[in-house]
């Protein structure tokens, strides 16, 4: 009954669930359309609050070791574009913010709840989950489980 509150996030070696969700600028972002990149799902509560906001400007701030290391980052949670295009905006993000209405996605990501669960998954290349924390991993913690592509 309380599965919600306690469940654990994917584990590691999982086949991470397809997905497709529009971004801040309207555009879809699946995971198909990922396939043969490293892709980070940061799994957020809510645009412009103290610890989220915390969270996502790590990844800003670690931005050159995401790119080095050929990683997608993506903020994820369900609020409307409008609100994540000025949050975004507000704090220069370089990586995008999605749209999870209704929380469908974070729920096959063991994520949702009352409020989502701070949850961050690192999945590689092939669709295997590589990284799965909840919490705020720092963003060096979630980029070393990258797997090393040709690009």
């Amino acid at each position: 009954m309380l599965n919600w509150l306690f469940s654990d996030p994917l584990p590691a070696g999982t086949k991470a669930p397809a997905f497709s969700l529009p971004d801040d600028s309207g555009q879809t972002v699946t995971l198909d359309s990922l396939r043969g990149r490293n892709v980070v799902l940061v799994f957020y509560p809510g645009d412009d609050t103290p610890g989220c906001t915390k969270q996502l400007c790590q990844f800003r701030d670690d931005w050159g070791e995401a790119e080095a290391r050929g990683v997608e980052v993506f903020g994820v949670n369900p609020q409307n574009a409008r609100m994540h295009q000025k949050f975004r905006q507000r704090y220069h993000f370089p990586f995008p913010l999605l749209v999870d209405e209704k929380q469908k996605v974070a729920a096959l990501y063991h994520a949702d709840g009352l409020f989502v669960k701070r949850t961050v998954y690192l999945i590689d290349p092939k669709g295997t989950i590589r990284f799965a924390k909840r919490g705020m991993p720092h963003p060096s913690e979630v980029l070393a489980a990258a797997v090393k592509t040709g690009a």
